[in-house]
């Protein structure tokens, strides 16, 4: 045997052995990770990937949670249902094993479908804890609300003083309330108005009581039953602007909270082309609600909230802190803005706190914001503002548990094709690119055998 075919044989062997070993080694890698559970999620927005936020919803989900889906097979206008179900489904259940997804075909089980009270082919009934909740919207933020929903063991009832112009949770004007009181009502936290002219008192199932923006004076009778409901441990959010107090003056006092006048000045708001009037929170004080808090806020028309200190039954913690190259100005209506050490303040200044105190042997908790138009329809949609206000509410009704960022719609970007667009696809990377790199590879051949 000469040396060509000697090394033509070792190579032929090496070729061999290496073809061998990648087959065994591919084999091995296959059992050993047939049942592994890891992914990586490549698409552009990790839209089948859950939020931070859900899954720390998810975490403080103490058992099992039992889906029920009713739908068909197949829709005539969505197609497979049920593989859509469980696509969406199958996200919730890599973070949370314990969550069973079972279908039951409304076709095949009328009687069961009408006493589960389904109103659409795909609803699902979501059951924790003998609570149940029904979602028919496969969205990550509906999901959520509806898991934050079952978590809540008991009703909690949030009221808005109404009766002298205030905000309303239910208005669709731009100063009022609505989308917030909506957004709340996702989440499981009932609203209405209470009327203090009519009502004897604030009544005692009330678990946070709403004070923001009045337009006329307060009686000293009202402002009576709001003591009474106070000195009973009740649970206050008191969104304040820069209008006078309305005879509320007692309450600041009762709180020892210390108004000074001005207005909030943040010469950076310019570079996000809002104005300087315009507060943008991006620093927030150690607390419950704004742990883990990392998103930009924004503060229309603020006042400084500052506690006073020969008041030492309420213990204080700032939660919002703006404008740390601007100031807190004294005269507001003078034009142009500028600082004037007379009579101005350097920031940063406060514009949020939480004030606490034990009182009939539980934790009184209220929060005092500097401006109610944070949470008005026209700037609720603005940065982390609908969030914030989420957590001061599950903080004031003691959910402290579901105090979290809530999870964000993901952007849509998946491609829709048609199925002749598909078979096109499969044709051309199945047929048409495989005789390509044939004839390619051939045409090489030829010309260096010519050559």
């Amino acid at each position: 045997m000469n040396s060509n075919q000697k090394l033509r044989l070792n190579s032929l062997l090496q070729n061999s052995a290496f073809a061998v070993l990648a087959v065994v080694i591919a084999f091995l890698a296959v059992y050993v990770l047939k049942d592994s559970k890891l992914q990586w999620d490549l698409t552009q927005n990790k839209r089948n990937s859950l939020t931070q936020a859900t899954i720390d919803v998810l975490k403080k989900i103490k058992g099992p949670i039992q889906i029920t889906a009713y739908a068909t097979p197949q829709d005539a206008r969505t197609g497979d249902l049920q593989a859509q179900i469980k696509e969406f489904i199958a996200s919730y259940q890599r973070a949370k094993p314990d969550i069973a997804l079972t279908f039951v075909d409304p076709r095949e089980q009328p009687k069961r479908t009408q006493e589960a009270g389904i109103r659409v082919n795909g609803e699902m009934v979501i059951e924790y804890e003998k609570r149940k909740q029904h979602l028919s919207n496969y969205s990550e933020s509906e999901m959520a609300n509806a898991l934050m929903r079952l978590v809540r063991t008991t009703e909690r009832l949030v009221m808005f003083v109404d009766g002298h112009g205030e905000r309303r949770p239910d208005g669709q004007a731009n100063h009022d309330l609505g989308e917030f009181g909506q957004q709340i009502g996702n989440k499981g936290i009932r609203t209405n108005s209470v009327n203090l002219v009519v009502a004897q008192e604030v009544p005692a199932n009330v678990s946070a009581l709403v004070i923001s923006h009045p337009q006329v004076d307060y009686l000293p009778g009202e402002v009576d039953k709001i003591k009474a409901y106070l000195d009973k441990g009740g649970s206050l959010l008191w969104l304040l602007d820069q209008a006078p107090l309305r005879g509320l003056q007692p309450i600041a006092d009762l709180l020892g909270l210390n108004l000074t006048p001005g207005l909030v000045v943040d010469p950076e708001a310019a570079a996000l082309r809002v104005e300087p009037t315009t507060a943008i929170a991006a620093s927030y004080g150690m607390h419950a609600i704004t742990d883990g808090f990392r998103l930009l806020s924004v503060f229309p028309q603020a006042r400084q909230i500052a506690p006073n200190p020969e008041n030492p039954g309420w213990r204080f913690a700032p939660l919002v802190e703006v404008s740390p190259r601007g100031w807190l100005e004294g005269e507001p209506s003078k034009q142009p803005l500028g600082f004037d050490e007379k009579q101005d303040v350097r920031g940063p200044i406060v514009i949020a706190g939480a004030f606490e105190r034990t009182i009939v042997d539980r934790k009184q908790r209220v929060v005092v914001v500097g401006t109610g138009e944070f949470l008005a329809n026209t700037f609720l949609g603005n940065g982390g503002n609908l969030d914030l206000g989420v957590n001061m509410l599950n903080w004031l009704t003691d959910d402290d548990s579901l105090i979290t960022v809530q999870p964000r719609a993901k952007v849509d970007s998946r491609v829709s094709l048609t199925q002749g667009q598909l078979g096109a696809i499969g044709f051309g990377f199945l047929l048409v690119v495989p005789l390509a790199f044939l004839a390619s590879g051939g045409a090489i051949w030829w010309r260096r055998r010519k050559a």
